[in-house]
């Protein structure tokens, strides 16, 4: 999965798995970056309650806003569909 910052993406939207099975969601400009501080405790509080286990998927987006909206409308998923969507998203990352 390459996570490099383009010119036409400086957002992006990402998956983790955490304990227990839990899926979080956020955004971030260095994917890679903010995973890393999830996993030293320095990440949000979900992440210190659930601590992240992998990076699941992730998908860039041009602005704040239209990363922030598609954060809000994945937050509101259920597991199944959150599911479906980083299998959409790794498939892109594959072709």
């Amino acid at each position: 999965m390459s996570l490099e910052n383009s010119p036409a993406a400086h957002w992006w939207v990402y998956l983790i798995l955490c304990e227990g099975g839990r899926i979080y969601t956020g955004i971030a400009k260095d994917v890679q970056q903010r995973f890393v501080q999830h996993q030293a405790g320095k990440g949000a509080k979900f992440t210190r309650a659930f601590p992240p286990v992998s990076l699941l998927a992730c998908s860039a987006f041009p602005d704040y806003s239209s990363a922030l909206k598609e954060e809000h409308r994945i937050k509101q998923l259920r597991k199944p569909q959150k599911l479906q969507l980083i299998d959409a998203w790794s498939q892109n990352f594959s072709d």
